[in-house]
């Protein structure tokens, strides 16, 4: 098998138990900590606040950039307005869906994504899906961070845009799991460290520096082969002096594992 029994650090969270099995499958040892969730944020008072606008007909263009944040959108409007007034809106209006997920969430409210940004999905195919395009009040649902540089560029453009953040990433309930990875790579005893999302090496950098051991941490990543989903998250990691080694052909967790494991070998 491709890993031959090398130790594979994951950082997944929601799909935890999925990359452990396919890292088995491809002779791996897993090692899985959950880095991160979506926890909501304690005040809705800027997502009702744009509900107005968006009904009152204020924006000609919404651009999703998550499955997760467009349903919790959808389920926290429905707790104050009828039930498919945030879908009739958006009909209403250009719809962007930053790759699949946010694509499927509109499908799921029985709407078609006017746009959709390619792989491997990140700003710069949201500016390139919209480039030309006339609208120029536009409302962008944020990552759990937020996107200065999408803002930035649609603004350059001569856009009014409104950033609407639904949730907010945070460290996961159990840290325990998270801060013994970082013990694990401070210490060597990993040969490979997979990354499927750029807040991972942030919240993993955040608990290293709350033990003490930061710098022996980024020392354990660099010294083993670091895999990157896409784009945004190598730039994260470039951040911190990490050079991912593998960044697979298409954004997918399978081919990630699948590259890492071809790589090793």
């Amino acid at each position: 098998m491709a890993f031959d029994g090398k130790r594979v650090l994951a950082l997944e969270s929601r799909r935890a138990v999925e990359i452990a099995e396919l890292i088995r499958k491809q002779g791996g040892q897993p090692f899985v900590a959950p880095s991160m969730r979506a926890a909501p944020l304690e005040n809705h008072g800027s997502a009702f606040a744009f509900a107005q606008r968006l009904f009152a007909g204020e924006f000609d263009m919404m651009v999703l950039l998550t499955g997760v944040g467009t349903r919790q959108l959808n389920a926290l409007l429905k707790e104050r307005y009828p039930e498919d007034a945030f879908a009739a809106a958006l009909g209403r209006i250009t719809t962007v869906a930053r790759g699949p997920k946010p694509a499927a969430a509109l499908r799921q409210m029985g709407l078609a994504p006017s746009l959709i940004a390619g792989e491997p999905n990140t700003w710069r195919e949201v500016l390139a899906v919209t480039a030309g395009r006339p609208e120029r009040h536009i409302a962008v649902q944020e990552y759990g961070r937020p996107g200065p540089e999408l803002i930035a560029g649609l603004c350059a453009r001569g856009a009014e845009v409104t950033a609407l953040r639904i949730y907010r990433y945070d460290l996961p309930e159990d840290t325990g799991p998270l801060r013994e990875a970082g013990r694990r790579l401070a210490a060597g005893q990993f040969d490979a460290t997979l990354f499927t999302a750029a807040v991972q090496i942030e919240h993993l950098a955040r608990v290293a520096r709350e033990e003490g051991i930061e710098d022996a941490v980024l020392a354990g990543l660099r010294r083993c082969l670091v895999a990157s989903i896409g784009p945004a998250t190598s730039e994260a990691l470039e951040e911190f002096g990490v050079h991912p080694a593998i960044e697979p052909a298409h954004p997918k967790m399978g081919l990630l594992v699948r590259e890492a494991a071809e790589h090793a070998a």
